[in-house]
This record gives C-alpha cells, structure tokens and sequence, in this order.
C-alpha cells in the first residue's frame, strides 16, 4: 500500500480533479500541499460540476478527511465563500472533514490589492490577482500573519505592525494611502471564530493517520512546469509545486511517500504569460481550445492551446520522480488526421533534449517535431483498451517512450467512470 503524491506534469490544468476525485474513493485523507485560491479543480459527479480552489477534492467525497496542509497560503474569506458554496450543493463542510494546519499563512486584502497593482503595470506575469505571491513573500521575510495567530488576537496588533512595517513603506513608494492596522485587526477579528475551529496540528495528525495505516492522498495545484525552482521563471507561481513539496508541505517526511502520479493532457495548454515551445495560434490551437473547452477554472481565461511536448513531460518526470502517468483529454485529438509531438529542440541551431532555466533561451527554443497519425474512431468514454482505435493506442505507446514513464490511467471524458486503468497507485 502506497501513499499517493498527485501533481501537474505540465503547465496546470491537466484534469487534476477529476483524477484526484477517482483516487479519493480509494483513499482515507486527501490533502492540499501547497498553492492557493488561485488553483482550480473542477469534478463532475453523478452529473453534478462542483469547482473547488482552495478545498480538497476529498470534501465532496463522504467518509473522507481534507487536510489544508501548512504548505497552503489560506485566504480566510475566499474559504468560507467556498464552503458556503458546496453547502448550498448539499456538501457539508464541517471540522469533522476538515482540518487547516496552524502554520499556514493567511493571505489578506493587501497582498490581492498589491497583486492587483503589479499585475496592472508593464512587467506583468499572469497572476489571478489573488494575492498568493505577495502573501509567500511575507512568509518568506518572516512577517506574516500565520492560521494560528487568529487564536491570540491580543498578540495580534504587534504582528499586523510588523507586517505594515513592510507594506506601508512599499506604499509610500508607489504614492498609494498606508494602511490601517485597525482596520486589519477587526477584519481578522471577524474571521476568527469562523475558521478556528478547522485548525489542528497537522503534521501530528497525518503521522498519526499514517501510523494506523490509513491511505493518505496528496493534491498538488498547478503545474511542476509552475514551481519557483524547476518552472519556466519568472512566469511561475509562488511556491513549489514539485512532488517533494507534499512532504514540506504538509509537515511529513519524504519516506511517507509511495507513488507519484503525474497529470498530462494529450497535448499541451497554457494560462497567462510565458514561454510556449509548441504553441498553435492557428486554426488547430483554435480546435483543441473549442473541444478541449479550455478555459480557466478560477479566471475564465481562455488557455493557450498547443501540439503535446515530450521534451518538457520527461523533464517534470524527472524533477518529480513521477511514477507513473495519467493521460487526460485523449477524446480532444479524435478526428484529427495527423497529429504532431515535440521530441526534442533546437537553441540556435543546436540540438538540446531540455528546456533550458533561462528565460531568454526559453523563448528562443524551437520544436523538433515527429508526426503520428490520426484516428477517426471515437475515443470518448472508452473504459477499456479494447475500445479504442488502434492508433489512439500507438500514440499512447509513443508518449510512454518519449517521457520514460508508463501511463498508469487514461482518461476519455471528465466523468470519473469513463478511466482506463492500467495501475493502480495505491497497490504498488
């Protein structure tokens, strides 16, 4: 019995939720590790959509426990939006299925308004606006307001001054008004009572759950092609979304880790700014975006559509120690009657087989493609691999060559019954 680690083998929005939901019947906990309001899941259930951003999937789940882990920066009122938006779904979410670690950071008003203003300027890199980089650069420098300081409000002016100690200064420099710490004060005042009975210790809860054996599932957001260290920089998120952040992030060590199930649509998409090797601003980008539906979950922004790029897939395979993959949206690329693969790149003539750290090398690199054919069968809402074409299964196999890694689960519609399994995480 293995624990399972769930991340992003591209840029996000590879069908995370979905999988994770499939995953989760199988599971006793589910947990979030890292990331924000910022990420999007969308789960269809018995022919209901349910779109969560901050709550685990677990929590649509009966029986189950969602943990926020300390990895998490924790918008209190986007949280209590979203639970009164499942409750009114008929979900409830209560501190019987819900524990939020007492080490994560709060993201305030002024960090989504100081996103807000950066974002509006000439140097920005796609943000949702909500306020998740600026609250981990708080956590970073040591200063910010933390879960638990929401249990000691007569400590809490101190640490408000603290933090505007930063702000404020920031403020004066952009001719903006300084801040209010009373303001603040009766804001994460308010709040208090109604998230502080969710806080626990989580790292002492997920040992225990693990010491009884309990299997024990872990949510990334986003994409490894997102992480602040191994993403496309500066065009990234604010914290790591690699597989070893679930250890960090949740406050257990890395050997509480079995398996690492890597999400990859079957071919590539991209929100906001940054560079895109095999992006199509053509009329097949267009196809993939209309059948692919792809849109954001939190933003509604339409996603930057491209041809699948196994030069990027082996590399998150490696900086994630990915197991084993989960192929998404196989369904999108029926009909087409050619399909193209990146299987290496060109940097200024030179043949590389990785994308390379620096910004402007990622923006120079150009594809090297193969061509696959196409089928004309259907794909959709195939549940096993006798019903599906025989080219469909090639494609399959080449992907699997191209990344070294197996693909464990196949995906052929966003209805969780439509899987294909070919491994099952937690029986390795």
């Amino acid at each position: 019995m293995a624990n399972v680690v769930v991340v992003g083998s591209q840029w996000g929005d590879e069908g995370k939720g979905k999988i994770v939901d499939w995953l989760s019947e199988q599971a006793d906990i589910v947990v979030r590790f890292q990331g924000g309001h910022n990420a999007g899941h969308t789960l269809v259930i018995d022919g209901k959509t349910y779109k969560l951003s901050l709550l685990p999937s677990g929590v649509v789940r009966g029986g189950k426990l969602s943990v926020i882990g300390n990895g998490v920066v924790i918008d209190p009122q986007a949280l209590l939006n979203e639970i009164g938006t499942l409750e009114k779904q008929g979900v409830a979410v209560t501190p019987d299925n819900l524990r939020i670690a007492e080490n994560a950071v709060l993201i305030l008003p002024l960090h989504q308004e100081l996103d807000a203003i950066r974002e509006s300027g000439t140097a920005k890199i796609g943000t949702t606006k909500r306020g998740i980089g600026p609250a981990y650069e708080d956590k970073v420098g040591r200063r910010a307001i933390r879960f638990m300081d929401l249990a000691d409000l007569p400590a809490l002016p101190a640490k408000i001054e603290r933090l505007l100690a930063h702000h404020n200064a920031l403020r004066r420099g952009m001719n903006l008004p300084e801040l209010d710490g009373q303001a603040i004060y009766q804001y994460l005042a308010a709040v208090a009572p109604k998230v502080l009975p969710y806080m626990d210790s989580v790292w002492v809860l997920l040992d225990g759950k693990r010491r009884e054996g309990k299997r024990i599932l872990f949510e990334g957001a986003q994409g490894a092609l997102l992480d602040i260290d191994h993403g496309t920089y500066p065009y990234v998120t604010s914290s790591n979304t690699v597989a070893a952040q679930a250890a960090t992030g949740s406050g257990m060590g890395p050997n509480a880790i079995g398996y690492v199930l890597g999400i990859c649509k079957a071919y590539t998409t991209r929100v906001g700014e940054g560079p895109f090797p095999t992006e199509q601003k053509n009329e097949v980008g267009k196809t993939l975006g209309e059948r692919g539906r792809e849109f954001g979950t939190v933003t509604g922004r339409p996603r930057r559509c491209g041809w699948f790029d196994a030069v990027l897939v082996r590399q998150t395979v490696r900086t994630s120690g990915i197991s084993g993959l989960a192929l998404t949206k196989l369904d999108i690329l029926d009909g087409f009657d050619e399909i193209q693969v990146c299987t290496g790149y060109k940097l200024d003539g030179r043949a590389i087989d990785y994308l390379p750290a620096g910004e402007l090398a990622q923006a120079r690199v150009e594809p090297v493609y193969e061509t696959i054919g196409g089928w004309k069968e259907p794909t959709a809402r195939a549940r096993s691999w006798a019903q599906l074409p025989a080219q469909a299964i090639k494609y399959v196999r080449r992907i699997e060559e191209l990344v070294g890694c197996p693909v464990a689960l196949l995906s052929t519609s966003p209805e969780r019954e439509d899987t294909i399994l070919m491994t099952n995480p937690f029986e390795t």
